[in-house]
């Protein structure tokens, strides 16, 4: 049996912001990407390219926020169960930025591909 009330709406919003919350105070890399973020959402909106262009254009940049909440995630799991290093703890958190980085270069090449065609055409 597991450990979970019932579904609802609005508990469940407000544990996922206070773990937003917590992330933007206590993640570095959390906080780079999500100024990266809040930059880049109105470049989004008034560069003129496609509807569909625009939405990779999202995509990508939330994937990295998504990608490093998840990093975090598996750190402090790691973390939970053991402060001594062990081989596999340490695999699990390379797993977590390999992730990280896979985003990122998504990101770069979506929005690379997407603005040199935008500007040299």
């Amino acid at each position: 049996m597991r450990n979970q009330p019932k579904y609802n709406f609005f508990k469940n919003t407000s544990y996922a912001l206070k773990g937003l919350k917590d992330l933007v105070a206590t993640e570095s890399s959390f906080k780079i990407e999500l100024v990266l973020t809040v930059i880049l959402i109105p470049v989004i909106l008034f560069i003129d390219t496609t509807l569909v262009n625009k939405i990779l254009l999202f995509i990508s940049l939330f994937g990295m926020l998504i990608a490093e909440a998840t990093n975090s995630a598996i750190e402090r799991v790691v973390d939970l169960v053991t402060l001594e290093h062990h081989q596999m703890a340490g695999k699990a958190k390379d797993v977590g930025s390999a992730v990280v980085f896979l985003s990122i270069t998504v990101f770069v090449v979506v929005w690379s591909v997407i603005l040199y065609d935008l500007f040299m055409r």
